[in-house]
This record gives C-alpha cells, sequence and structure tokens, in this order.
C-alpha cells in the first residue's frame, strides 16, 4: 500500500491561498494605517493669540546672556502694589519670568517680563534693580522695554525704550514714570526718570 504524499499538490494549493490571503489581509491594514496618519495629529493652526503675547502692559527687560548677574525688573501701575520677585502678582501686574542669572536657568537668555489685565489711567513707575553680580562685571547694561496692547485683536505696540547702566550690587534705577490716559496712549509730557523706590514700597 503506497504511502501519503504529504507534500501533495493539494495541500500545497491551499497553503498558497491562505499565505496570500494573509499578507493581502496584512497590505490593506497597512495601506489604511499609513492613510490616516496625518489626519491622526494634525497640524495646529497659529492664532492670534498664540502670536500676540497676553496681557495690555507689557514691559520686558534684559542684560547680557553672557553674564551671570540677577537683575530684577519691578512695575507698578496706578494705585497697586509694586510687583517684583517677592510680590509676583498685584491687582493689574503679574510678574511671569524672574530670572535668577544662570541659577536654575533652562535658557541661556537673561531675561524678565511683567504683564497687566487692563490699562487702567494713570502713572506707572518700572524700576531695575541689580541683586546679585556673580559675574562681578561692572556695569551691568539693561534695556527695559514697554509696549501697550490696547485691544485682544491688535498687535502689542512698542511705546517706550531705554538703556540703563547698574554698577553696584543692591542699587535700584527709576527707568520710567509715565502716565496713560483713558485711550491707553502716553500722556504727552509725562514720561520722565525721577527715582522712585518700589522694593521698600512694596513691603
Amino acid at each position: 500500500m503506497p504511502e501519503p504524499d504529504l507534500f501533495s499538490d493539494e495541500d500545497d494549493g491551499g497553503a498558497t491561498v491562505f499565505r496570500d490571503v494573509i499578507m493581502l489581509a496584512l497590505a490593506g491594514f497597512v495601506a489604511i494605517v499609513i492613510l490616516l496618519l496625518p489626519h491622526l495629529n494634525p497640524k495646529a493652526k497659529a492664532s492670534k493669540s498664540d502670536a500676540n503675547p497676553p496681557g495690555n502692559v507689557i514691559v520686558e527687560m534684559r542684560w547680557p546672556d553672557d553674564m551671570d548677574t540677577d537683575v530684577d525688573l519691578w512695575v507698578e501701575a496706578p494705585g497697586d502694589k509694586p510687583v517684583g520677585y517677592s510680590n509676583k502678582g498685584g491687582q493689574f501686574f503679574n510678574l511671569l519670568r524672574d530670572d535668577l542669572g544662570r541659577l536654575g536657568d533652562a535658557t541661556e537668555m537673561n531675561y524678565e517680563v511683567s504683564y497687566s489685565r487692563g490699562i487702567p489711567t494713570g502713572e506707572y513707575t518700572v524700576n531695575a534693580h541689580l541683586y546679585r553680580n556673580l559675574a562681578g562685571t561692572f556695569p551691568v547694561p539693561v534695556t527695559l522695554v514697554i509696549s501697550v496692547k490696547r485691544d485682544i485683536s491688535e498687535s502689542a505696540q512698542q511705546v517706550l525704550t531705554t538703556r540703563l547702566n547698574l554698577t553696584h550690587e543692591g542699587q535700584e534705577l527709576t527707568a520710567f514714570r509715565f502716565r496713560l490716559d483713558e485711550l491707553a496712549q502716553v500722556v504727552s509730557g509725562s514720561v520722565h526718570n525721577v527715582q522712585r523706590p518700589l522694593r521698600a514700597a512694596e513691603r
């Protein structure tokens, strides 16, 4: 009696069909995944709120990035308490970035910024305070910029800028004192830098 052929043509044909069906199903699955990939993580659309900074009155301060120096920004809105490193929020202003120089800094940028909620009329004061200078280099040049965004749909407009030289630790200089009117415009003749300490007033 002849032995059964384990590799008969019928068995070989069935295995080929099964293999083809599996490969076609796998190819179909891969094709579906490739078609769906662009829709799984669509590109974020830039909005106006992303392009424009938050807040209405924006006070920015920069000093050389290569200096291991801690300079503090102090701001005071009309009728409010001074806002700085030891009091990061008031009725109108918030200090959003307190830069300590190189200490605990994830970036190499030496930069502090405060934003206001609303634009109260009256006098604003902006000071720079040299808290610590581990770099040991003097003077420390500091640039301050004031911008105003009158409406959420508008871009911020730079209205004032100046540069100060801080010559010793503990020094606090007034960069600006200015007034804004009901239209959020700088009142003509109101800009000056008569010294007015804010750190002592904060206490």
